[in-house]
């Protein structure tokens, strides 16, 4: 008789595990406050993020998990799952893993749709990292979550995160009404100014200061060859301090042999 209470205690708790483990927590996604930091450090162990791997058979995914509960992102009233949101990327951007950049694994072919999910006060919430945009050419120019070097992360050519410190800037558009429809080719030595190849110039903005400069890409640049191209700029142009402190590439027709550590 003993043993059989045992046995149904040991059931009741096991059942008990399981459904904590398959406990899911809705989130509506909140808009962004212009540069905000998200680096709160925990005041305890379980205030931190956790990353839940999948293997599946269109390859990995990942999940969030705060406390006992995993993370489902309503990312439209059209979403009623009851599962956790599963992220086809995940990484954290501070080191006490309390801010997580994360975009939704999607296979329609749209727009990638990035989110922060941030600890703040010892409560999570889920930042939405999305401007509406009526650019021609937004698929192209958006590729969602970008690493750029050490220094951070450029989200669909909006949004820029810097790594460790976890803040979060509105990159300025050219169009207040469309994303930049470029490609993103380097950043400055001071790892403060964003270049972007833009059809026949170069669209520079310092995400801290929201400085700009266009520069016109000169007559003779390869065309179609990325490498090339890349290659090419760095060989006639040059990065150089205005005025306001501010680094911009700059065109220089004197064929000088540029240092190759200005474009890293």
């Amino acid at each position: 008789m003993k043993l059989s209470l045992v046995a149904i205690a040991l059931i009741i708790l096991s059942a008990g595990c399981t459904q904590q483990d398959q406990k899911v927590k809705n989130y509506t996604p909140r808009t962004l406050t212009n540069n905000e930091v998200f680096n709160d450090f925990p005041t305890n162990a379980s205030d931190s993020i956790s990353v839940l791997s999948n293997n599946e058979e269109k390859g990995e995914t990942f999940g969030a998990k705060f406390r006992d509960s995993t993370v489902h992102i309503q990312a439209d009233a059209a979403d009623q799952s009851k599962g956790p949101t599963k992220f086809a990327s995940a990484q954290f951007i501070n080191k006490q893993k309390t801010a997580l950049l994360v975009q939704i694994a999607d296979s329609s072919g749209l727009v990638p749709r990035p989110f922060l999910i941030a600890v703040k006060n010892g409560a999570l919430e889920v930042i939405s990292l999305y401007r509406p945009s009526k650019g021609k050419e937004d698929l192209k120019f958006s590729e969602g979550v970008k690493k750029i070097g050490a220094t951070g992360y450029l989200v669909n050519n909006d949004f820029f995160i810097t790594n460790v410190t976890a803040k979060v800037y509105l990159v300025k558009r050219q169009n207040p009404e469309e994303r930049i429809q470029g490609k993103v080719l380097l950043m400055s030595p001071d790892k403060q100014t964003i270049i972007f190849a833009v059809k026949d110039f170069l669209y520079q903005v310092n995400y801290r200061t929201d400085e700009v400069v266009s520069e016109p890409i000169v007559a003779g640049s390869p065309k179609g060859d990325e490498a090339a191209f890349n290659k090419w700029i760095t060989t006639n142009y040059a990065f150089t301090k205005n005025k306001s402190g501010n680094t911009f590439l700059k065109y220089h027709d004197d064929n000088r042999i540029v240092d190759m550590k200005e474009f890293k």
